[in-house]
């Protein structure tokens, strides 16, 4: 049954991530992908904010299963990620590929961590 969470998330989370990737990417006009960059860090604020409140009993597990893993796990695409920073590797933009990389990792990671710091705030 846990897995109709999961589904009912991904149904969300993947065309969300598509019309956000979108609506970012046409609004710059530079190889960085920036629509990736931003569901990306979003979709990690999200699964922090989400495990922060399931951890201090404000969120169930299936809450976590929807939310979290569901549409979380469909908004956020870490083999876009990649193949976007290959991309630009492989058409010489080696520095765009470089802060790709450094900032998406930093950015994602900072951005769980926020998250989890403000389900801590709200909930414990």
């Amino acid at each position: 049954m846990n897995w109709l969470f999961v589904a009912a998330g991904a149904m969300a989370g993947a065309p969300l991530r598509f019309l956000t990737d979108r609506f970012v990417q046409a609004r710059h006009d530079s190889v960085f992908p920036w629509g990736t960059f931003a569901v990306n860090v979003v979709g990690s604020l999200v699964l922090g904010l989400v495990t922060g409140a399931v951890a201090a009993g404000a969120g169930s597990s299936r809450l976590h299963l929807l939310v979290g893993t569901g549409l979380c796990g469909a908004l956020t695409t870490y083999s876009t990620f990649s193949y976007e920073t290959l991309r630009l590797a492989a058409d010489g933009a080696r520095w765009p590929a470089a802060a790709n990389a450094a900032a998406s990792v930093a950015a994602a990671l900072g951005a769980v961590f926020a998250g989890v710091g403000l389900a801590h705030v709200l909930w414990a």
